[in-house]
């Protein structure tokens, strides 16, 4: 799994993920997607729902970011131990799961559900997406492979910054980086830190890595043509 996380060191992973009412919420139209984003240079790919997750590991040979998101409240990214195994069992090599302090839905603690994935697929890596430096602190206890700064401004715990939360990115980056981290499998290596959420431009991604990201995501400003179409309508309408 290091040669894994070597092959997307520097890179970029980009987010294929489609909404409920969406017109491009079909396995086939975000696999297809995951295809042009891998042809425009990405290492990576992130996607949600098991059917989806299935078309996409069908036509991308790179490493794929799993996940399904239940609800759109509180804890809802691969939320329970039965969610991980689910998404592991479509082939992802990495499974993303809220990685936040919060109650999980099926009681377990986040240490628990990393130990109950790793029995199952031990060869599965598991990335959480954390909302603050403290979340990270937690999320590194409790035996994960990849530090996410995924929820830094949605979860009621730090105020939603304009682009990303540059504060949590390097406090991330700094604890991953520190004597106490240790990296994928219980490595001493270096903790991989993926920066992601709110990256809209060429700019803050390349900041990123800058920063010390080892990979960064992007996800709506590359995959989601609605929340792009309104951005540009929003300026003309503005001229």
């Amino acid at each position: 799994m290091n040669a894994l996380l070597d092959s997307m060191r520097g890179g970029l992973v980009v987010s294929c993920q489609a909404y409920p009412g969406e017109p491009m919420l079909d396995p086939r139209t975000m696999a297809q997607v995951a295809q042009a984003a891998v042809a425009g240079g990405a290492v990576g790919i992130r996607g949600k729902g098991l059917d989806d997750l299935r078309a996409m590991r069908e036509v991308v040979s790179v490493p794929i970011i799993g996940l399904v998101k239940v609800g759109d409240t509180g804890v809802y990214i691969t939320p329970t131990l039965a969610d991980c195994i689910a998404v592991a069992e479509t082939g992802c090599e990495i499974v993303a799961l809220d990685g936040t302090r919060r109650p999980r839905p099926d009681g377990l603690s986040l240490a628990e559900t990393v130990a109950g994935l790793r029995e199952r697929f031990p060869d599965v890596l598991v990335m959480a997406d954390c909302g603050s430096v403290g979340d990270a602190e937690a999320a590194l206890a409790a035996g994960v492979d990849i530090l996410g700064t995924t929820l830094a401004g949605y979860t009621g715990e730090r105020e939603k910054t304009d682009g990303p939360d540059w504060e949590v990115v390097d406090g991330v980056v700094a604890l991953a980086g520190s004597a106490g981290a240790r990296g994928p499998a219980g490595s001493d290596a270096l903790v991989p830190v993926f920066v992601e959420g709110r990256v809209h431009t060429t700019a803050q991604a390349a900041e990123a890595v800058r920063r010390g990201a080892w990979s960064v995501v992007v996800g709506t400003a590359i995959t989601h043509p609605t929340s792009i179409t309104r951005w540009f309508a929003e300026a003309v309408a503005g001229a």
